[in-house]
């Protein structure tokens, strides 16, 4: 009897685990790399020989002649991302953004009482989130033209370039992603 119901039960195990295991997923990745095949690669951005980043990712930067992107709370690494699960009430997040907002003041030669872009504060919920808002780019214009040697007014126009809308038309806020910001720069010199 328990022959009986073992020899189905292995057969169904057999046959799942070619279907659901190994067919369904050569079919998924073969129509992605044919339908979408950067985004099936990780949408990288640079040379085949040399990627840069992902468009899909935040990555650190502390280079003055370039944007910077949000915070992470995982200092960009995919594997933990994550974000700080601080609390509002968190005494150690009030320190951390009052501390983000004044080395962002300082870098910009802000006011101390300008108001700081919230991209800028608190990281994403995935820590590699790689958009900050159009407004938190117009603030570093100024910082980056001067670093590079550049007129303002070109690397305005750069950031305007590189302002994309909402999702779909309707789907979140404008935003700029760094990553392609940062190569556009490098292209102007």
């Amino acid at each position: 009897m328990a022959m009986k119901q073992a020899r189905p039960a292995l057969m169904m195990l057999v046959v799942l685990t070619l279907l659901t295991g190994i067919i369904y997923p050569l079919v998924v990745t073969g129509l992605a790399q044919l339908l979408f095949p950067a985004q099936a690669n990780g949408s990288l951005l640079g040379d085949a020989a040399r990627p840069v980043g992902s468009a899909l990712l935040g990555q650190a930067n502390d280079d003055p002649r370039y944007f910077q992107p949000r915070p992470s709370a995982t200092g960009y690494g995919t594997l933990p991302s994550s974000g700080s699960n601080m609390a509002p009430t968190s005494a150690a997040l009030a320190e951390l953004v009052t501390q983000r907002a004044a080395g962002f003041r300082a870098a910009h030669a802000l006011d101390a009482a300008a108001p700081v872009p919230v991209e800028m504060l608190f990281a994403s919920g995935s820590g590699l989130d790689p958009h900050i808002s159009p407004a938190a780019a117009r603030l570093q214009v100024a910082r980056v033209a001067a670093a590079r040697g550049l007129d303002e007014a070109q690397v305005a126009a750069l950031v305007e370039e590189h302002v994309a809308g909402p999702q779909l038309g309707l789907l979140g806020e404008p935003r700029v992603n760094v990553l392609l910001l940062n190569l556009a720069l490098d292209q102007l010199q």
